[in-house]
């Protein structure tokens, strides 16, 4: 079977492409993540890959399950979709979405973990700074992993900014070591 990314991109992709004529691509990436979240329960998984389900059941369950969330157009997709047998990969479809109008809005998604919550004076100190140094819009998450003792670790797709005690003492003991 083709790898979930190679199913998803034509999808995303023309998706992508609908969202830009309408302008609505916060709209169609609210509506993916619904409907990813929808496509990865473990209840729907099984439904999927239960024979006994019909397509009409199982698409009755997804857009009763969505509500009026979705529009035509993405109502059109989960038929589509169920149709062809691709629901598994509607988390796949929402992630390659998202990543595409990141990359089109030449906003870049970051992540900073600390050992301890900062302030958000603190948070929008770094995002600035982060933006700065990328030169892009930064969506910056933060978390909270108290293993790292103190500093930070800064995550920017395949930049890594290794800032955080527990690094500074790995680097010591390799030092030691050598």
């Amino acid at each position: 079977m083709a790898a979930l990314s190679n199913i998803a991109r034509p999808y995303a992709q023309a998706i992508f492409e609908l969202a830009r004529q309408q302008d609505d691509l916060a709209g169609w990436g609210d509506r993916l993540e619904l409907l990813a979240a929808i496509g990865a329960n473990t209840d729907v998984i099984s439904l999927v890959n239960n024979p006994h389900v019909s397509s009409d059941q199982l698409e009755e369950l997804i857009l009763g399950v969505a509500q009026d969330r979705l529009n035509q157009e993405s109502t059109n997709l989960v038929r589509l979709l169920v149709s062809n047998g691709r629901v598994n990969a509607l988390p796949e479809i929402a992630n390659t979405y998202t990543a595409r109008r990141a990359e089109s809005e030449s906003v870049i998604e970051a992540e900073m973990i600390t050992a301890t919550e900062i302030d958000r004076k603190q948070r929008e100190q770094f995002a600035d700074a982060l933006q700065s140094k990328l030169g892009r819009k930064v969506k910056l998450d933060f978390e909270v992993d108290e293993e790292l003792i103190g500093g930070a670790v800064i995550r920017a797709g395949d930049w890594v900014v290794d800032g955080s005690v527990r690094a500074q003492l790995e680097q010591l003991v390799g030092a030691l070591r050598a």
